[in-house]
């Protein structure tokens, strides 16, 4: 079955378009795997009213970042591919370097290896040559490199419309419909 996708929550700030990313999924067929980093769960405790167990919920299933023996730390277990959604620049450079200490890199690591699409919705500001250098070389390995940056023809009126807008980005990236994204229709 390759109607998976895998989501990884890093530590950085952005966990809100995680959930609306993770609540947006659950009105598709495809089935979603979640790991969420110690950091992941900082911020999410930081940025949001969810109790990790909430946000867990949201997924048809979840892992616990340090079971690098689980089924999706494997090539073979198929998907459509990965987001890692906030990504931070920390776990942007295990992804680069290869160092699959814990299950959110491991899995990013056997989606590149098999040729699948990886989003990383980094997020920094400002960036520095360090970042840009890592996600440069991400991208070359295949890797979406996609922050979360605001547009403003969609006229968005709240913090919600402008997340609604990064979940329809990143959705558009699996071909993935979604009903609250606005494209730019012209002038």
């Amino acid at each position: 079955m390759d109607d998976r996708l895998i989501i990884g929550i890093s530590g950085a700030s952005g966990a809100p378009i995680a959930i609306k990313l993770l609540k947006a999924l659950r009105k598709t067929s495809v089935e979603t795997h979640l790991i969420i980093t110690k950091g992941g769960e900082e911020t999410i405790k930081a940025e949001t009213e969810l109790a990790i167990s909430q946000v867990s919920e949201l997924s048809s299933a979840s892992y616990d970042n340090g079971n690098i023996g689980a089924a999706i730390a494997s090539g073979s277990f198929k998907t459509r591919g990965m987001i890692v959604v906030p990504c931070s620049m920390k776990t942007v450079a295990g992804i680069y370097s290869g160092y699959s200490d814990n299950l959110l890199l491991r899995g990013a690591d056997a989606t590149l290896k098999e040729h699948r699409k990886l989003v990383l919705v980094t997020r920094e500001c400002p960036l520095s040559e360090i970042h840009l250098r890592n996600m440069y070389e991400l991208s070359r390995c295949g890797a979406v490199i996609l922050p979360p940056v605001l547009s403003y023809y969609n006229k968005p009126q709240t913090i919600d419309d402008a997340t609604e807008h990064i979940v329809g980005k990143i959705l558009d990236q699996f071909g993935i419909e979604y009903d609250r994204f606005c494209r730019w229709r012209g002038v």
